[in-house]
């Protein structure tokens, strides 16, 4: 059996500009443009970057909540983009989605027993019996009791609404998840023990799991290998200590320096970017990062540059390594 379980190749996603009564479309918004990386087994692959690099839109178009415009993407070495709209229902089961912010995915008019045994109606024929004990195990799982089942989502606070959206993605056991800023919209003060939950789920259950997050203290306390996104692009990827400890790319360099260190002896120099993030419907030729590059040439505005590895299982996009 393959290491890999999912692997994305040249995956693009592309939305339409249309203008004028007739709407018609006069450009595109390059969201995504020529991503590939592979998460492995009972991994965590964290994607990091700026606000609008294109996070979000990767993980939904990986498993088609958003189509992509181009590329493919193999899960268990089967292409998501040839199944049917009704396989690809059935291939969810596998493959679940955390939303950013709870407040907004979780269904207002149903409670937490609706929410968490409406997916094992859709996926499963379990007996009455069967059903309530599955929806009780995960509640105890994320650390509420069943007490609660008859509970709704405004009864509940942020951290506990997260813990419910984490549930209802894991009720099927699923061996795959799409995991999107999963704390970004939570207090400090409970962003750590919604932390630690997905880490201990994901060794409890096995999971691979792709982790979405801007956050790079984050990213390094819960990820196994990390692919840093500018534009639309992957820049670098790797294992995560190697990145963070030896990054090579300027972007990378420059979003590493920015994170404060915990050690007050130890100071860095901060790296300033020059310039605004280019427009993603006006992409800039060559290099997505030139035009804030203190490095580029004019190889960098004529030619975009190939993620190649400079190290073991060290990959980056920089005409200059």
């Amino acid at each position: 059996m393959s290491e890999k379980l999912l692997e994305v190749r040249h995956l693009q996603v592309y939305f339409p500009i249309r203008r004028g009564l007739m709407k018609k479309v006069v450009g595109h918004v390059h969201a995504v443009e020529d991503v590939s990386f592979s998460v492995r087994r009972r991994e965590v692959f964290a994607l990091v970057g700026e606000s609008g690099c294109g996070k979000s839109t990767t993980g939904s178009a990986i498993l088609r909540l958003i189509e992509p415009t181009g590329g493919e993407v193999y899960f268990n070495g089967e292409n998501l983009g040839k199944l049917t709209e009704e396989e690809m229902r059935l291939k969810r089961r596998d493959m679940q989605f955390i939303f950013q912010n709870p407040y907004s995915s979780l269904n207002p008019r149903m409670n937490v027993w609706k929410l968490l045994s409406e997916p094992l109606k859709v996926h499963f024929s379990l007996s009455p019996q069967e059903l309530r004990e599955r929806v009780e195990d995960m509640l105890r799982l994320i650390g509420m009791t069943p007490d609660q089942l008859e509970r709704y989502p405004h009864q509940f606070s942020g951290g506990q609404k997260q813990r419910i959206s984490i549930a209802r993605a894991l009720i099927t056991h699923p061996s795959f998840v799409v995991a999107d800023e999963p704390v970004s919209a939570l207090d400090v003060s409970i962003q750590a023990q919604i932390l630690n939950l997905m880490m201990e789920l994901q060794q409890e259950m096995q999971l691979s799991m792709i982790f979405i997050s801007h956050d790079l203290n984050v990213v390094r306390h819960i990820s196994d290998s990390v692919g840093v996104m500018y534009l639309g692009s992957i820049m670098e990827t790797g294992d995560t200590e190697e990145v963070y400890r030896h990054p090579v790319h300027p972007y990378t360099q420059a979003l590493l320096s920015a994170v404060p260190s915990h050690d007050p002896a130890h100071k860095k120099q901060h790296i300033v970017l020059e310039g605004d993030v280019p427009n993603p419907a006006a992409p800039p030729s060559g290099c997505p990062f030139h035009t804030r590059c203190s490095r580029c040439t004019e190889e960098c505005k004529a030619k975009k540059p190939e993620l190649k590895e400079i190290a073991p299982n060290h990959f980056a996009a920089c005409h200059h390594l």
